[in-house]
């Protein structure tokens, strides 16, 4: 396995990161994680236009996105494998102890992992901690997870792979890692941005491809959705058969299923759609 790390790929073994890393220290960074299908990262483009926006949003140097590219294609030709999970990881570099950060500059890494197709559907719960919509971080897909580290451990208590949190006012939001999309009177409905929750590549992509309406949403429209589904880089789009003590009989049900379909057929077709 080889890991690329500032400009240069190298072992597991010899890959270092300061421990005075920013991103390590405090939080401060930003990353992507990408599904690679035989060595060829999906939706790359639109990536690395995230993670470049969630470096301006946290104020970081903006990021070498040709640097960016030419370390996914070395660290994916290095390690082959049928399904991967690549990670982008952007930092604020070496810095002194606190929340200031240093002048040497941003730390880049890129990593590979196996990753195995996700079931057809999966159980979610909620949770009782919030999405902040208004908070600095809103919106922008960072390295501080201690949140959803939290939640989704509650979720594994419960027998679920994903946590559902509202945001401030009451309103659905988004999981730990995933978009939620939910079916009401057989059409198809997922939180606006403006909700707090993450700006998904796969999310707006199967809002683009199948019409799905942004909306806001309360969070009791999870007890009367005829379906509910959740999608990311890696579950792609996943049916939902339980919602806390909810269970929903037909899961994925027809809407889920053709929203598959069609993400299926149109990604097959273009791995780095615009």
């Amino acid at each position: 396995m080889k890991i690329w790390v500032n400009g240069a790929l190298r072992t597991a073994d010899e890959a270092r990161v300061s421990v005075f890393d920013h991103g390590l220290t405090v939080g401060d960074g930003v990353f992507e994680t990408l599904k690679a299908v035989h060595g060829r990262p999906f939706a790359l483009t639109r990536h690395l236009e995230r993670l470049a926006r969630s470096a301006r949003g946290l104020g970081l140097p903006e990021p070498d996105l040709d640097e960016v590219r030419a370390a996914c294609a070395a660290v994916l030709d290095a390690s082959p494998m049928p399904l991967g999970r690549l990670r982008v990881t952007y930092t604020g570099g070496l810095s002194p102890l606190g929340s200031d950060r240093g002048a040497d500059g941003p730390t880049l890494v890129v990593a590979l992992g196996d990753a195995h197709p996700a079931p057809p559907s999966t159980a979610a719960i909620t949770v009782p901690w919030v999405r902040n919509e208004r908070g600095a971080l809103s919106g922008l897909k960072t390295t501080s997870y201690g949140e959803n580290v939290v939640a989704l451990a509650r979720a594994h208590e419960r027998d679920a792979s994903e946590a559902l949190f509202a945001n401030t006012v009451g309103q659905l939001c988004e999981g730990t890692g995933s978009n939620v999309f939910v079916v009401v009177d057989g059409e198809l409905h997922t939180p606006p941005l403006a909700s707090g929750c993450l700006a998904g590549i796969t999310r707006a992509l199967v809002v683009e491809w199948t019409g799905a309406r942004e909306t806001d949403l309360p969070m009791d429209v999870l007890d009367r959705a005829d379906e509910v589904f959740l999608t990311s880089s890696l579950r792609d789009v996943q049916g939902v058969h339980r919602v806390d003590g909810r269970d929903l009989a037909q899961a994925p049900g027809p809407v889920t299923a053709k929203a598959l379909q069609i993400f299926q057929e149109r990604s097959a077709a273009d791995p780095d759609p615009a």
